[in-house]
């Protein structure tokens, strides 16, 4: 039985709900005993309207306009007493509710094109109680709403990217639990907009500097009335990014998030000409990059002093980059989560540093046509396409199409590259409450297996154009395809279906030298060659539900959801002898032995994932999330030659996640959080044949999220633990075996910043202070650093754009790079030498079309990233040239 005082708590929690669930009827009830006329107002709403999916809509078009219509509907329901809400119990649940009720629901968001340009419809039925607050930040204009909150069928958020020339993006967000913000963004200058008050709701009449600097915005309508509003400042975000979905999978702002995440956007892979994608790792506190197979390749990286080995997630979805890397002409931004994340993406093969997810372009409702091409020396070239815009006239369904060619020689002797990609996509909005995308990516690369130098001092006395393989022998020829699609469905304007399933199939015709050891003379190098065929199968099918409630004077956001995923790897390699070289005068004249097969096996696992996470709004400025995933793993590992099961082994394993953030301000949120991370164990096996347990990452980390100048920039100070357990150590009674005693910790603080300090003027800098060592092994040294672990690295990328007068539109970049002394190997025998590299560009900005230099290492420092078999020295001096254009 239920004592007293409980049950006056849930009746009070029954009357809270019942009065929300019963507004219309006591309405109903009131007209009834006031004697009022047996007739109520209602909305009528149209079936399939464009306002509650966001579709942009000619006003030239046959489409008709959603429209509201007045109309009276007589009372045939009487309800019952047993409807009446009970009274509030407390003054709190009173005044709660009558702030509830002052909050203005905008229920759509529509985009109208009209002659002078656009249209920003918020539909709402109480505008006139809309106040605004407009700004302007360097590009964009921005207007906070107070007392409104967006609540479409879509979700709380709307965002259009390149909905018009002139203007890049339009994206109207719940700035917190009690205000709006609309945010558009120009191109080369701030959009014209005024606002319109009519029957429809508070309208943005935007004219754009690129399409007409003669006329002035006006209304759609004649009915509208302008509302006169005041500029109170100058701001911009530049490169920070205010939202990502990695860390929780919804759309949340970063200061909500108890952990460090950073973002990388598309203008940064612009303003930098990125050729590669861990390219944009430099530009992330304590995350550097890791070459692959290819010597133009690279597949993964170090975060926080762990080897990620992979890129780990396109679009929430595993991808295992080990063959090859994506390609960045569809990227639309990358999103670090540093530390394990495990409760929402499972175990896997990758590291315990952190999760890195490319996030891919998207089909857009208006056209736009881009192209570019981009001239290097070292003889490469690189063109690329972008095309989207809509199918039907309606609008119903949507494409984008990205295709990059590109073929290049190296600084490396004997080095080239080609490589072909192709991304079509497809959106379907079958009707305002369901859409479907599909996604598709083609990517063939040709290119050198290069391993670069071997593990030893005698290393860094080589020119960094010195190949150590054997010409016309060294190539792979990788083929890859993946397919997507996602489902959405929305129940209502706080509950919708996701599904989401990825396919991504590889495989490649590798030959490849490997660098062995250096005899005793130090300068003759032992090879062994290889001629591989690998393939390599992910599927992953995911379904979510996400959902909005409040449970007394709680907001709750809700995340539950279900993954299947099944991963196989295969090899095949053949093996000769090649003759040794003389690293300080090769003679590339070789000859092989017989290629026999030396192995052929066939390693992964099928996995299945139940996880929930909840985000709570406890105060308007505290906030709390906790999740945690269950993981049933089955993994093996077979020798196909031979048909017997190396290791075979079932593994189940809960990750949770409990994270705090306190915001003393509207400016500042502190945090604290707790992650943990597993990975199955199916490599090695120990003396008894008994199966291992995962190895498992464990973080706690305390942090500081600001924002300084009025927003325009953002800064995120962090300090963590993270230990890495359950590390496979060497059996000191039988080093063929393997037992499970290791254990490596990282600590460190981190410091990233990125925004806007002037007009025109962005920027992204990082520091990091990172400690990673080993804390148990037996055969390594305790206290050994991990490789490839600087303490000490830095990073700044700052570009300047002329803002007004004769050279408006020319812009200027510099970027520096600090990578401090860190050791080659583990077990530590070598460290590589601290280095600065210092980037440049210039760039002119004028319409639609832009033209660009950048030059990358401009000093010709000498610089090594390490990689998984050997050591690949830095690219020197390379100067890119770029003309883009868009109509």
């Amino acid at each position: 039985m239920l004592k007293l005082n409980q049950s006056g708590y849930v009746l009070g929690i029954i009357g809270a709900i019942s009065m929300l669930t019963t507004l219309p009827v006591r309405a109903e009830v009131k007209q009834i005993l006031t004697g009022v006329k047996n007739t109520a107002t209602t909305d009528v709403q149209p079936l399939a309207s464009a306002a509650e999916v966001g579709l942009l809509r000619d006003k030239n078009s046959t489409v008709p306009k959603a429209t509201r219509v007045k109309t009276q509907v007589p009372i045939t329901k009487i309800p019952n007493i047993s409807n009446f809400p009970l009274p509030h119990t407390s003054v709190k649940d009173l005044l709660a509710q009558e702030q509830q009720n002052d909050v203005t629901q905008v229920t759509g968001v529509r985009l109208d094109r009209t002659k002078s340009g656009l249209e920003i419809i918020l539909e709402t039925q109480r505008s006139d109680k809309l106040q605004t607050k407009i700004t302007k930040e360097g590009n964009n204009f921005v207007a906070d709403i107070p007392n409104a909150q967006v609540r479409l069928n879509s979700g709380n958020s709307f965002r259009q990217d390149n909905p018009a020339n002139g203007i890049t993006a339009i994206a109207v967000i719940n700035r917190d639990d009690n205000s709006i913000r609309v945010t558009v963004s120009g191109k080369g200058s701030v959009p014209n907009v005024r606002l319109f008050d009519s029957n429809d709701g508070l309208i943005f009449g935007i004219t754009t500097a690129a399409s007409t600097t003669q006329q002035q915005a006006t209304p759609s309508d004649e009915t509208h009335e302008a509302i006169e509003v005041v500029t109170t400042g100058v701001r911009e975000r530049g490169y920070s990014v205010p939202t990502a979905s990695t860390a929780t999978k919804i759309e949340v702002p970063l200061r909500d998030i108890p952990q460090s995440i950073q973002v990388i956007p598309s203008q940064i892979i612009e303003d930098r000409q990125v050729e590669r994608l861990s390219e944009v790792g430099e530009n992330v506190s304590g995350v550097l990059p890791r070459p692959g197979y290819g010597g133009l390749s690279s597949v993964g990286f170090y975060i926080r002093g762990f080897n990620q080995r992979t890129e780990n997630f396109r679009n929430g979805f595993r991808d295992y980059g080990f063959l090859s890397p994506r390609d960045v002409a569809n990227v639309e931004r990358v999103e670090f989560l540093k530390g394990p994340g495990s409760v929402l993406y499972g175990g896997g093969v990758f590291g315990v540093g952190g999760v890195v997810n490319t996030v891919t372009k998207k089909p857009l409702d208006q056209p736009s046509y881009a192209a570019s091409l981009t001239l290097g020396n070292y003889d490469f070239y690189r063109p690329t396409i972008d095309f989207t815009g809509p199918l039907a006239s309606d609008g119903s369904l949507l494409y984008r199409l990205n295709v990059a060619y590109e073929n290049g020689g190296s600084y490396r002797d004997f080095n080239s590259n080609e490589n072909i990609f192709v991304a079509p996509a497809l959106t379907w909005n079958i009707d305002n409450k369901t859409k479907l995308t599909t996604e598709f990516e083609h990517q063939h690369d040709y290119f050198v297996s290069d391993f670069g130098f071997p593990f030893v001092p005698e290393s860094l006395k080589l020119p960094r154009n010195r190949f150590l393989g054997v010409p016309g022998f060294n190539n792979a020829d990788v083929h890859e395809n993946s397919i997507t699609y996602n489902f959405e469905h929305k129940f209502s304007d706080n509950w919708r279906f996701r599904q989401g399933f990825n396919a991504t199939l590889a495989s490649g015709d590798i030959r490849a030298i490997y660098l062995d050891d250096l005899e005793d003379d130090r300068q003759t190098l032992d090879r062994s060659a290889d001629k591989s065929h690998e393939e390599q199968d992910n599927y992953s099918l995911q379904n979510e539900i996400f959902g909005k409630f409040k449970t007394g004077g709680l907001s709750h956001n809700v995340l539950i959801g279900v993954e299947l995923d099944r991963y196989k790897y295969s090899y095949n390699f053949f093996t000769a002898t090649v003759d040794s070289i003389n690293i300080f005068n090769p003679n590339y004249n070789a000859a092989f032995g017989e290629f026999q097969q030396d192995s052929y096996e066939k390693y992964g696992s099928d996995n299945l994932g139940i996880y929930f996470q909840d985000l709570i709004d406890i105060l308007p400025n505290l906030k709390f999330l906790g999740g945690g995933r269950l993981d049933l793993n089955d993994s093996s590992y077979v020798n196909l030659l031979t048909n017997q099961t190396i290791n075979e082994q079932s593994n189940s394993h809960f990750s949770p996640r409990l994270g705090l953030v306190y915001q003393p301000g509207d400016t500042t949120s502190v945090y604290f959080s707790w992650s943990n991370s597993f990975n199955p164990q199916f490599f090695g096996k120990n003396r008894t044949n008994e199966q291992f347990k995962p190895e498992t990452g464990e973080q706690f980390e305390v942090g500081v999220k600001q924002e300084f100048f009025n927003n325009r920039l953002s800064g995120t100070l962090a300090f963590y633990q993270l230990t890495r357990q359950n590390v496979l150590t060497a059996d000191p009674s039988d080093r063929r075996f393997s037992i499970q005693t290791g254990e490596q910790r990282s600590r460190g603080i981190e410091l990233d910043i990125a925004g806007l300090i002037l007009p025109g003027w962005k920027i992204i800098a990082t520091y990091a202070y990172t400690d990673a060592f080993v804390t148990k092994d037996n055969t390594i040294p305790i206290g050994n650093r991990l490789d490839n672990a600087p303490q000490h690295s830095a990073s700044l990328w700052t570009t300047y754009e002329i803002q007004k007068g004769n050279l408006q539109g020319l812009g200027f970049g510099l970027g520096l790079y600090y990578v401090g002394e860190r050791e080659a190997t583990l077990p530590n025998t070598f460290r590589l030498p601290n280095y600065v590299r210092t980037d440049a560009a210039i760039f002119y900005r004028q319409d639609n079309y832009r033209v660009a230099l950048n030059i990358k290492n401009l000093l010709g420092v000498k610089y090594y990233e390490v990689g998984g078999d050997g050591l690949l020295p830095g690219a020197p001096l390379t100067v890119l040239g770029t003309l883009s254009i868009q109509f």
